[in-house]
């Protein structure tokens, strides 16, 4: 049974006065659902987004050792094959290498890495399925008389394209130098 009040010409019935109010209740409840998953939304794809620069630095650091090792590489060769220490690098410059590399190349220097998902290697090869990356490894060789510094430094561009590097430097000493 309806109750109803008549006052002024205004006639208000007391069953039907909160009808209206649940589809407002029911707005409210929608928008503050809705601001949080786009908060939620937001923070994901900025994990996703930090996931892949994170990525990106693990894959630079070990690039930026392999410089180092390709080097270490080439000085123990020389030694292996009697040759002086510092044979093909003693020049100072920039230069690149790959992880199968003999020599040091100046032709390399600055040039983007591929990446072979089927074998798992960064190289200048264009081979098959190879990919071209971001990567740029550059090789800085300084001499004095009975050292070399090697600077290994990765650069790449990452999201926005924001520039990003990361170095390794090792220093190594002709040890079999005659006292």
């Amino acid at each position: 049974m309806t109750r109803s009040i008549k006052n002024n010409n205004i006639k208000i019935s007391a069953g039907r006065a909160n009808n209206g109010q649940l589809l407002i209740e029911l707005m409210v409840a929608m928008s503050v659902m809705v601001i949080g998953l786009l908060g939620i939304f937001a923070v994901l794809s900025q994990t996703i987004g930090l996931n892949k620069v994170a990525s990106n630095q693990y894959v630079a650091a070990n690039l930026a050792s392999e410089g180092i090792e390709v080097v270490k590489n080439i000085l123990d060769a020389n030694t292996i094959n009697n040759r002086p220490w510092n044979e093909g690098l003693s020049n100072n410059g920039s230069y690149g290498v790959q992880y199968n590399s003999t020599a040091v190349d100046p032709m390399s220097a600055n040039k983007k890495l591929y990446y072979n998902p089927g074998t798992g290697r960064y190289s200048y090869d264009i081979g098959s399925g190879s990919k071209i990356t971001n990567f740029r490894r550059i090789i800085t060789l300084t001499n004095s008389q009975d050292e070399i510094t090697v600077v290994s430094r990765v650069t790449w561009n990452d999201r926005g394209g924001t520039t990003f590097n990361t170095e390794a430097e090792d220093h190594f000493l002709d040890w079999r130098q005659e006292l």
